[in-house]
């Protein structure tokens, strides 16, 4: 783990500055306006997004666009898993922590401190995006998902709430730094309950887990369909 990771993990357990409190309002509310003008951002079923306590926004991933288009349309302030790299530069560091970034160490394999700081975040009541997928994907088809997002649900009693956008891709695919302006689109799904062991269980099983996981993708590829034809994309699912 690097220095400057170290670092702001420390931070973590601080509250951000005013400033950068004040920094992140402005960016999120310049993003919007700049999203709705340029990509013509389309919002449906926000209704669906409870007002307090916790929540795992558990979003579709195809573009570099998604977290940051995520964060500027989201009601609440989101708390992300973010890459520990991200945090080299200090002053990257002090904003996206202000912003709800939680640095990740992806060269561990059960990083242990992002986990347990993804609990706190929910244990308080905050929105916390998980992307099931994983890292960034491509294509019209959901992958299978990570069993994070349904393993911090039954931990923490939050329920989940699905999210599709469609058109991120088509704006702006892997390899590309230059946004097009694409209509994009984005649907939350209804709440999906926290997941609880059977009667006499003390906790949720591993298969049950799984089990959870193939319904919360089989709900996304649907929010995905449904975003990718509202957007206007030739490729979406027949």
């Amino acid at each position: 783990m690097t220095e400057a990771l170290s670092n702001a993990r420390q931070r973590i357990e601080k509250e951000p500055t005013k400033l950068s409190i004040v920094a992140y309002i402005f960016v999120k509310y310049a993003a919007r306006f700049a999203f709705s003008f340029y990509f013509r951002t389309f919002v449906r079923n926000a209704k669906a997004l409870p007002r307090s306590g916790p929540v795992i926004v558990s979003p579709i991933h195809r573009s570099n666009l998604d977290v940051p288009m995520m964060g500027a349309f989201f009601q609440r302030k989101l708390h992300y898993l973010g890459k520990g790299s991200l945090m080299t530069n200090r002053l990257a560091a002090w904003f996206l922590l202000g912003c709800g970034i939680i640095p990740l160490d992806r060269d561990s394999v059960a990083d242990k401190l992002a986990l347990d700081a993804s609990l706190k975040a929910l244990k308080e009541g905050k929105a916390l995006a998980v992307f099931p997928e994983g890292e960034r994907k491509s294509g019209p088809e959901v992958f299978p998902m990570l069993d994070g997002a349904v393993w911090l649900s039954a931990k923490t009693n939050a329920p989940i709430l699905p999210v599709g956008i469609g058109g991120s891709e088509r704006s702006m695919p892997k390899g590309k730094y230059i946004p097009k302006p694409r209509k994009i689109v984005i649907i939350y799904g209804d709440l999906i309950p926290a997941p609880q062991p059977k009667e006499g269980a003390k906790r949720v099983t591993r298969s049950e887990l799984r089990e959870h996981s193939e319904k919360l993708r089989a709900i996304l590829q649907e929010l995905f369909d449904t975003a990718q034809q509202k957007s206007g994309c030739p490729n979406f699912r027949n």
